[in-house]
């Protein structure tokens, strides 16, 4: 199986490598950080039938989408490549907005805008987006990176029903908190943290079921969504005195 991997030098994109390195599997990893990207090739080439890395900046573009077209067909695409503010009561600037937007939503499309027409022309192909539980539930001081995830699933969603026809598989994964340099940001208690390992690999299971989302863990999604259900000024209250 060829897979392209997103966010792929470090965190949830460099164990989700590790985790798929099997002489069965062509892996693609795509980030920034050029010298970490070496070092997991250097780490995973023996265990892969081949490891090519793509240094590329997933805002640019125009350049990301040349490099996407050199790549030819590939069977999934693991869209893990992500960025926050960390919790902050701060009013973000709209350079700092917009880049999450860019990263977070249309990064995604960048790079589907280039491989779905490969997806429905094989006939097969799977895409997974990684997005959050914080998506389902947005606190005052991660407002912007709730709304980016939220805009995340409504597309996933999309493209869900749009390609179902086509054997394409969509799945939707919306995890809590897990120790990644994301995570590293925060200045708090994180409920219900999972080590990246055990995070990484419920993110592999729920891909092998192909479930269309899969939230967990599920203490953390069952408070969320209780949450949801309170009339607004309970729920208000919860926040302000949670914030």
């Amino acid at each position: 199986m060829k897979i392209l991997i997103t966010g792929a030098s470090s965190g949830l994109g460099a164990q989700l490598a590790r985790q798929y390195a099997s002489k069965e599997n062509e892996l693609i990893l795509l980030a920034r950080r050029e010298d970490k990207l070496f070092k997991l090739r250097s780490e995973l080439f023996e265990e892969c039938k081949s490891v090519e890395i793509i240094v590329a900046d997933v805002t640019a573009f125009d350049t990301l989408q040349e490099k996407i077209l050199r790549l030819g067909s590939v069977d999934m695409v693991i869209l893990n490549a992500g960025v926050s503010l960390g919790h902050s009561d701060s009013i973000p600037t709209i350079k700092e907005f917009q880049n999450l937007y860019d990263v977070n939503v249309l990064s995604n499309h960048a790079i589907l805008e280039i491989l779905l027409p490969r997806f429905k022309e094989q006939k097969s192909g799977k895409i997974v987006f990684i997005s959050s539980l914080a998506s389902l539930f947005s606190m005052p001081s991660s407002k912007v990176y709730s709304s980016s995830k939220r805009a995340l699933n409504a597309y996933a969603e999309g493209i869900r029903y749009k390609y179902k026809k086509d054997n394409i598989k969509v799945i939707n994964i919306l995890p809590g908190f897990i120790k990644s340099e994301l995570t590293d940001k925060n200045e708090f208690d994180m409920p219900f943290i999972l080590e990246t390992q055990d995070g990484v690999k419920r993110i592999i299971k729920a891909i092998e079921k192909e479930k269309r989302v899969y939230a967990f863990p599920l203490r953390f999604y069952l408070i969320i969504r209780l949450l949801n259900l309170l009339p607004h000024f309970l729920r208000e209250k919860i926040v302000n005195s949670m914030n």
